[in-house]
């Protein structure tokens, strides 16, 4: 019997997901954090009606989105305490170590330009390029809003996690400034219109 396209995505995204976990050797915040993103990702992508092939993609760019932090010292990574100028510098460098790791791999989407972009913003504000608009690709514009709402409304070593609302007012405040008006404006109607396209335990956990 042939395999079906959908089953070698399926095979695909599993052992994507496999590679995900291997961070969760070194701390164990981030990999629960991309699938997250990954799944917050691919609803917005759904609710813009993004063809399925593109949302296929964008659900293997979130799950890898922070694959480069296995480059990182493990003391950083789960210092319980703010970080220093200087660890921050080094962390900021996880989207050109994913890059770097990832970009040999021939996937039939954007995979490692979506990790390498991800923290970019549409003012140059972003990293580790400073790139502007649409010399950021869309994909990396929808990872870096889930990526904030889900970073945002998580426990993390140094802090317990702010009300959603703060999330949502931080796309809110930065829609067609840092973020895409599209992406941000179909988050904020999944989160205040269609929550049942939600992960009932990922909402309640940032709703509660």
């Amino acid at each position: 019997m042939p395999v079906t396209k959908q089953q070698v995505i399926l095979s695909l995204y599993q052992t994507v997901r496999t590679l995900s976990d291997t961070i969760g050797l070194k701390e164990s915040y981030t990999p629960g954090h991309q699938h997250n993103v990954a799944r917050l990702s691919r609803t917005i992508g759904q609710v813009m009606e993004l063809d399925s092939d593109v949302v296929d993609g964008l659900r293997i760019g979130a799950t890898l989105h922070d694959f480069g932090l296995v480059r990182i010292p493990s003391e950083i990574l789960s210092k319980p305490a703010k970080l220093t100028g200087q660890e921050y510098d080094t962390v900021k460098q996880h989207p050109v170590h994913g890059y770097q790791i990832l970009k040999s791999i021939e996937f039939p989407w954007p995979v490692a330009r979506t990790i390498l972009q991800h923290h970019e913003r549409l003012d140059g504000s972003g990293y580790p390029g400073g790139l502007n608009g649409d010399d950021i690709i869309l994909e990396a514009r929808i990872v870096a809003v889930a990526d904030v709402v889900d970073s945002m409304t998580s426990d993390r070593p140094w802090r317990k996690a702010p009300p959603l609302e703060e999330a949502l007012d931080e796309i809110k405040t930065g829609r067609d400034v840092k973020y895409d008006p599209a992406v941000v404006d179909a988050c904020l109607d999944i989160y205040t219109n269609r929550k049942e396209l939600l992960d009932p335990e990922f909402y309640d956990r940032r709703s509660g």
